[in-house]
Order: C-alpha cells, then structure tokens, then sequence
C-alpha cells in the first residue's frame, strides 16, 4: 500500500493520498483548505491518478477543496449522509470565529457540491482504487462524522489502519460545542466504535500525530471509565 500524508492549511488538517502502489489510481481522503497544491504534487510525483475523494466529516478545514479536487480529476466524493449539507453550505456547522478567521484569509469562496456524490452507510465496505475501507459512522463531533479502517498487510504488527477524522486524536478526541454536535453521542461513538477497536490498530487522526490503539486504551482520558460514564 501506498500512504502520503501532509497538513494543510491553517488548522493543519492532515490529507492523505492512499492507492495499492505507485502508478496507478487512488483515494484522496479529507482535501481540506490549502490541499489542493499537495494532492497534486504528490498525485504528479508518483504517477497517481484520484478517483474519490472520502471526507471523514463536513467541516471546513476537511473538504474545502473537495469539489475542485473532484472537477479536476473527475472522482466521486463519498460522504455521510447526515453531513451532506454541509458540502454547499459548510459554515452552517462551524463557529463565528472560523467566520472571522476566513474574512481574513479574504478566501471568498462560492462553495458547491461536487457533481458525483456518493453517500456512505455505516457499516458498509466500500471499494475504490483497488482499496477497501469500511464507514464506521461515529456521530459526536458531527452528525455524520465516519472513521475509515483498512487492512494492512505489509506489517503483521499492525491489524489495520484507522482514518478517524477529528473523532480520535492521539490523547484527545474531538469538540461537540460546534453545531450539529453533541457530547452524548460521542460518548457513544467512544465506547461502540472506538473502544472496540484492537490495540494494534494504528489510527491515523485529522489533526497531529499517529497513534495506536493501545497506547489511546492506555493513556487518553476521554476513552477512560471516568469520562464515559460522567458524560452519558
């Protein structure tokens, strides 16, 4: 498997670029602002060629340059249903504050959805460019938030990898104060998505550092007794 992953933008939103190997097609997974110069470097430096774009959740920062990433290459964009409103109209699930921080970057951009949008279900296996990643829908951070899991096969200390969007940072997990949100209902995402999960599961976040799955059981307080059972 090919993986290349770069932040982008002025949240750092990690992208990341996945295909069986070097020449042939692949998925773009969150092309947030600033994403799209990266996608087309690495797309140009290894021969690749998009055929989707799969976005974790419908904030700002991971699918600002989806519907030109998706005109450009001509690639589907896969999203949750319960977030899909947010591709013309993002702002209706972000703060005042990203409002004013985008009026000063003088972004001014019109946003549309893609032409071809596909909607995920949870549980469902879905196949593109020779990969398959199952939709774990994980509500909390937004409505139709998703984690992404794919096997790994060239390391047999890894059982697969985790694309968690902003549910799951390396000792943190994402806010539920924006709209659309709900502390509930991560705490559930948490303890039916998340914490079954084995250890050896790396998890690739939106933001920061990789992790494993054990070293979250073991040191992130939000998927600890204490923090599950106070916020239900």
């Amino acid at each position: 498997m090919f993986i290349a992953s770069f932040p982008a933008g002025p949240w750092q939103t990690s992208c990341y670029v996945l295909a069986t190997s070097q020449r042939s097609e692949c998925i773009v997974i969150d092309p947030g602002m600033g994403a799209l110069d990266g996608v087309r470097d690495v797309v140009a430096e290894h021969h690749l060629k998009p055929v989707a774009a799969v976005l974790t959740h419908g904030h700002l920062d991971h699918m600002f340059s989806v519907a030109p990433l998706c005109a450009g290459y001509d690639a589907t964009c896969w999203v949750h249903p319960d977030d899909r409103a947010l591709l013309a109209n993002p702002l209706a699930g972000m703060s005042a504050d990203t409002e004013a921080l985008l009026a000063q970057l003088g972004s001014g951009t019109v946003f549309t959805e893609p032409d071809d949008v596909r909607l995920l279900a949870d549980g469902v296996r879905v196949e593109l460019a020779g990969l398959e990643l199952d939709a774990l829908h994980a509500p909390g951070h937004t409505a139709g938030s998703t984690m992404f899991r794919s096997a790994y096969a060239p390391d047999d200390d890894v059982d697969s990898l985790l694309f968690s969007g902003d549910v799951l940072f390396a000792g943190s997990v994402g806010r539920t104060d924006l709209p659309g949100g709900s502390a509930e209902a991560m705490v559930r995402s948490l303890r039916e998505k998340v914490l079954p999960l084995p250890d050896e599961v790396v998890v690739l976040p939106g933001h920061g550092p990789q992790t494993t799955m054990a070293a979250e059981r073991a040191g992130n307080p939000y998927l600890q007794a204490s923090f599950l059972g106070s916020a239900a």
